[in-house]
């Protein structure tokens, strides 16, 4: 296990695009905004659940439309919060979408009718001065939608009847937005350099990390476990390239899941490993390393993505422990990621953070590597001859040759007489010599061995006759 790597890649100097405009969802609790994020995205992004309050955070999609682009943002409900805990950082969330906004979508509930938090959110908007759009929710059926004119006392010329339960009306609603977003939107957004998920056991410090990559408050922030519940992408740039930072749900056991959305937190969390190109894992520098901390690394290894061991809180230990005993500790308790390189970071005071980044873009260069396949074969060779595989059985193991046949992660292919015969330890020390003399030596490696086709039963190739090889001159043909 290594520790304290530092990053080889040059910085790449390229033109950023401009920001896309940013339309911005808001309303009063439970009237569908995310509901309608996740219409509009055509994808389900945000979580729903009929309890109110479930989105605290900003959450983001992209949309593209007719070749024009903007980002869509969803906030937690305006006026009256079900935790008191949360009420003040999500009004603060709300007013910092609605400030960056270039369009505001004020959804309303046709079946409720015209609230006084209705008036409260119009009120509010029109202190901002953003236009506004009034999308009046869960119009299913034409006798629903006839109730959306009453919305036009809210003070805004545009009503349009939605259902996002639907689709009803999103093409229309699609349409109104564009008309009013400025000439930028037609540029597409700058290709995504990698995707990056952010996991650990709840207050770990995840969502301090992600603020600290975006250089601004993102996400809520707080020392109540279980804070963030979405699965939250968030965009930043970095030597002139961008990432996208994906905090999510920390980790909890199982027994602890209280309800739907504690368990689609989970799911959420689980898919973020699944589609980043590399994760960091959070370890809280002053808990000790717990089953949930050992679950969640079972998860990455069998994702088989590259991951930085992340200490965060490291400036709470205060000299009590040295970073290579930290290492040795996490070698022995996190066995499957012993390859891992580990970083060391205080994330509240931004220590560390971007440092962590240039680690991650290593390992991604890394695990995106290709070898030759007479290197590979010199490597599995010098292997053999240091180490021949034991077998238990008459019949020796026998390995052929090698070859990669896939990256990210790097996937090998040892073409092998019987596969059985190989012992799990010495595959470990096939892929450990790997990762000694190859280029990826921080990242998973699949190792596939395959009984070699002559060896397969009934697969032996069949002889080719050959024509004799002939000496002289041919006869001349008459």
């Amino acid at each position: 296990m290594s520790f304290g790597v530092k990053s080889k890649i040059a910085n790449r100097k390229s033109k950023i695009p401009m920001p896309l405009p940013i339309v911005s969802i808001v309303g009063r609790p439970n009237v569908g905004k995310s509901s309608l994020l996740n219409s509009l995205a055509r994808r389900r992004i945000a979580i729903v659940d009929p309890t109110a309050g479930v989105t605290r955070d900003r959450v983001s999609a992209l949309i593209e439309r007719r070749e024009r682009w903007f980002e869509l943002i969803d906030t937690g409900g305006m006026g009256v919060h079900t935790s008191q805990e949360f009420a003040a950082d999500i009004e603060r969330q709300i007013d910092c979408a609605i400030r960056e906004a270039a369009l505001v979508l004020l959804v309303t509930d046709v079946r409720d009718g015209l609230t006084p938090l209705d008036h409260e959110a119009a009120a509010r908007l029109r202190q901002a001065g953003k236009p506004v759009l009034v999308a009046a929710n869960k119009a299913d059926d034409p006798r629903h939608a006839q109730g959306a004119a009453e919305f036009h006392a809210l003070g805004y010329d545009t009503v349009l009847a939605v259902s996002a339960k639907t689709g009803r009306g999103r093409d229309e609603l699609l349409a109104a937005i564009l008309e009013r977003l400025p000439p930028e939107s037609a540029q597409a957004p700058a290709e995504v350099a990698m995707q990056i998920a952010v996991v650990g056991k709840r207050n770990a410090g995840k969502s301090t990390f992600i603020n600290a990559l975006a250089g601004s408050e993102r996400v809520i922030v707080s020392e109540i476990p279980g804070t963030t519940r979405d699965a939250i992408d968030v965009r930043f740039e970095k030597d002139g390239l961008t990432y996208v930072a994906i905090d999510t749900a920390g980790m909890r056991k199982r027994r602890s899941i209280q309800d739907n959305i504690d368990f689609y937190s989970l799911t959420r969390a689980m898919e973020s490993i699944r589609r980043a190109d590399v994760v960091l894992f959070l370890i809280d520098a002053m808990l000790p390393v717990s089953g949930v901390d050992k679950r969640l690394g079972a998860a990455i290894e069998e994702a088989m993505k590259p991951v930085v061991l992340v200490v965060n809180k490291w400036d709470l230990t205060q000299g009590r422990t040295t970073t290579g005993e930290f290492a040795d500790y996490l070698g022995k308790i996190l066995p499957g990621l012993s390859w891992a390189p580990l970083a060391f970071a205080t994330a509240k005071d931004s220590k560390n953070v971007e440092a962590t980044i240039d680690v991650a873009r290593s390992l991604y260069k890394q695990a995106s590597t290709r070898v030759t396949t007479s290197e590979l074969n010199r490597v599995v060779g010098d292997a053999i001859r240091a180490r021949q595989p034991p077998s238990p059985q008459p019949t020796l193991p026998k390995v052929y040759f090698a070859t990669q046949v896939a990256v990210r992660p790097p996937t090998i292919v040892l073409s092998v007489n019987n596969p059985d015969l190989f012992r799990e330890d010495y595959r470990r020390f096939i892929e450990n010599r790997f990762r000694e003399e190859l280029p990826f030596p921080e990242v998973p490696i699949r190792l596939i061995l395959r009984a070699h086709r002559e060896e397969r039963p009934g697969g032996k190739r069949p002889k080719v006759r050959r024509p004799p090889h002939r000496t002289g001159r041919a006869k001349k043909r008459r």
